[in-house]
């Protein structure tokens, strides 16, 4: 026990479950409590502040809502990890360019790299036609050795017909299009959904069958409006953070505002 640990106030008239989620918050901010480690279980939590077991449940649920702890099923409480911090919009950046420039260490490990028909839903996204070829291009994404994220990538065959001779491990593929193919990305457009891991993506990513996911699906475009990318990833939900900003836009006389996301987790290339 700390010296100076805070305990619960029974005299005070602030609930006792948000009094015992700072006192568990402080121990974790203190990193008396590091990531990865397991937390008190119910019982021993009612024993060490004096609390009921539905004042601990209630304080447990709504710091998992907050993303501080992770409850595993038959395995107790466990230190949530940091979330990792990814631009979504307002930036046309790659996974690998992000994490480098934000101090991680991204690798690649490339599933499947094929040169393969265009499906019907991938050439609606990428204006081909039926029968045009596409590389598809499967990695798991890791930050420091760890899996975040799985993503499935698009690429017209006819646009970038050299890519099948590189390596895609530990190297950009949007800096690949852009100093070895001469194009410029110019914009594009995200959508975020929030679903559940199938069974292989569990396996993937090294959580639990049904665990919550972010999936993005993502078309990149040239100067002249060509799509040159179309992909589909599922991101661990974990950790993952979203953030919101808004910009302020007047327009002929008349304030519009409109609303762009960022994602605190990889982008996917």
């Amino acid at each position: 026990m700390l010296a100076q640990e805070r305990t619960i106030d029974f005299s005070s008239n602030i609930p006792f479950y948000i009094q015992l989620i700072e006192v568990l918050k402080e121990k974790i901010d203190l990193e008396v409590w590091q990531p990865g480690d397991q937390l008190p279980s119910e019982p021993d939590l009612c024993e060490i502040y004096g609390v009921s077991r539905t004042v601990v449940r209630q304080a447990l649920r709504e710091m998992e809502l907050k993303g501080l702890i992770i409850r595993r099923k038959g395995k107790g409480t466990f230190v949530a990890e940091p979330k990792i911090i990814e631009s979504l919009v307002q930036k046309l950046t790659g996974f690998y360019e992000d994490m480098f420039n934000r101090g991680h260490r991204p690798v690649s490990k490339v599933l499947h790299h094929e040169i393969e028909p265009v499906s019907a839903k991938v050439a609606r996204y990428l204006s081909l036609k039926h029968g045009d070829k596409v590389f598809n291009i499967e990695r798991l994404r890791l930050i420091d050795g760890e899996p975040i994220v799985l993503v499935t990538t698009y690429i017209p065959f006819s646009l970038c017909p050299q890519l099948s001779g590189y390596d895609l491990s530990n190297q950009s593929l949007y800096a690949i299009i852009e100093n070895e193919f001469g194009f410029v990305l110019s914009h594009g457009w995200r959508t975020i959904e929030a679903v559940a891991a199938n069974e292989r993506e569990a396996d993937l990513l090294q959580v639990d069958q049904r665990a919550p996911l972010i999936l993005l699906d993502s078309v990149t475009y040239l100067e002249d409006g060509t799509p040159i990318e179309y992909y589909h990833a599922v991101h661990r939900g974990d950790r993952s953070r979203f953030e919101v900003s808004l910009v302020r836009i007047r327009e002929q006389g008349k304030v519009r505002e409109t609303i762009s996301e960022e994602v605190n987790l990889p982008p996917s290339n």
